[in-house]
């Protein structure tokens, strides 16, 4: 369980370091300034800047990703303690609650991106979604664990998955801007 928490933080790291990033703006208006003295009315409406509306966003996607997962484990722990002890109608019902917090999750992400106004960040908070919904129902994934080690095997990996394109989208397009160089 302690890895599974690990991999929920370490997936928080990516978006801390960017999400709380307050700079982008600046940086990104003032290089084509510097390119053009009198930018034309079409260079200036081109490309509307979502940073602020993002970064809000990606700060959601990292409590869902961190605080929301609790009660998916919680219940995961449940089914793999009534597994081991052979309890396996107590096993289904964990699992069962451990499948709704899946949807729960996935329901609140894809609410929480639908209203992005970027629409790379809507579409990867869809896809994400979609991949905790599915995991909610399959066999396959909760027939893998057996163990805590079998968790904790499968957990990074799955925990990887589920996030990808939203943490992702997160990372990669709110990192800070390459600081600028005075010309010479």
């Amino acid at each position: 369980m302690r890895r599974a928490v690990l991999a929920v933080a370490v997936g928080s790291v990516l978006l801390t370091g960017t999400a709380c990033n307050t700079d982008r703006s600046a940086g990104a208006t003032a290089a084509p300034a510097a390119a053009a003295p009198s930018p034309s009315p079409e260079a200036t409406s081109a490309a509307p800047d979502y940073a602020a509306d993002s970064r809000a966003i990606c700060g959601t996607l990292e409590t869902i990703f961190s605080d929301d997962l609790q009660a998916f484990h919680t219940q995961m722990g449940k089914m793999i303690a009534n597994k081991e002890a052979k309890l396996a109608p107590e096993a289904a019902k964990a699992q069962k609650a451990a499948g709704a917090e899946l949807k729960r999750i996935g329901a609140r992400i894809k609410k929480e991106t639908s209203a992005a106004r970027d629409v790379q960040l809507r579409d990867a908070g869809a896809v994400s979604a979609a991949k905790f919904v599915k995991s909610a129902t399959d066999k396959s994934f909760f027939s893998k664990i057996k163990t805590q080690k079998d968790y904790n095997r499968v957990i990074e990996d799955q925990l990887q998955e589920w996030f990808t394109p939203a943490a992702g989208y997160c990372a990669l397009t709110l990192r800070p801007a390459p600081a600028s160089t005075p010309a010479s």
